[in-house]
């Protein structure tokens, strides 16, 4: 299978989730964050990074889940900084 290359969206998308998702944890350690979300802390890492900027759905339903975050805010990257413009 080929893999079609991200874009620098997809990047930067990625980069917004995961600090999304970093800030979220806090003091908190990946491993605990990543075992009561039924993931490999790899997997969590990796997310965080941004070196996996797509991840699938159910598994950011589970960290939103333990983080207690709103799957809103987790939608809200999505959107670049230049995007979110305020509605007239």
């Amino acid at each position: 299978m080929v893999r079609v290359p991200l874009t620098p969206e997809d990047r930067e998308r990625g980069e917004r989730l995961g600090a999304l998702l970093r800030a979220a944890r806090g003091d908190r350690s990946i491993g605990d964050v990543a075992a009561a979300a039924d993931i490999s802390p790899e997997t969590l890492r990796k997310i965080e990074t941004g070196r996996i900027p797509t991840p699938a759905f159910f598994t950011v339903a589970a960290l939103a889940a333990e983080l207690g975050l709103g799957l809103d805010a987790l939608a809200a990257c999505r959107r670049s900084s230049a995007d979110a413009s305020p509605a007239a």
